[in-house]
């Protein structure tokens, strides 16, 4: 299949347009490349910049307008794919299937830096107090569906 970033940022900015209230999750985005653990470790630097490309396309959209509020990469560990079974890998961390063992990719590593980094970055900004009769709580069906 075909690398398309900027498809993922039309998609955003296409759906905030239709539905300007509705907050949007990235609930999975990935891409199997032909990992090879050699001296327990995983260089998948295709899947770093397939990453690094989609986040910058979702930060576009962001920027743009589009209330993205999640993105998770797919997937956290190789797994089976139903149309491939075990033979394609999206994780961010190896399986050694006959054994179990687990080896974070490179990819894992850097998307774990982006994150902390990410955070560092929040962390900085001054949290502004919720208005005296705002309730403090609200619950997570109430943020998606914007109420």
């Amino acid at each position: 299949w075909t690398i398309e970033p900027e498809g993922l940022y039309d998609l955003l900015r296409a759906l905030d347009n239709a539905y300007p209230d509705v907050p949007l999750i990235v609930a999975e985005n990935g891409a199997a490349f032909p990992d090879v653990l050699s001296d327990d470790a995983v260089h998948d630097p295709d899947r770093i910049d397939y990453l690094r490309a989609h986040l910058d396309a979702v930060e576009r959209a962001v920027a743009g307008g589009a209330h993205v509020i999640g993105y998770f990469a797919w997937s956290l560990l190789d797994n089976f794919e139903w149309a491939f079974g075990y033979s394609k890998r999206f994780g961010l961390i190896y399986v050694d299937y006959p054994t179990q063992r687990r080896v974070p990719k490179d990819s894992a590593l850097w998307y774990r830096d982006v994150i902390a980094a990410q955070r560092r970055q929040r962390e900085q900004v001054a949290p502004v107090p919720p208005e005296p009769d705002t309730p403090v709580k609200k619950s997570w069906r109430d943020k998606l569906l914007g109420r």
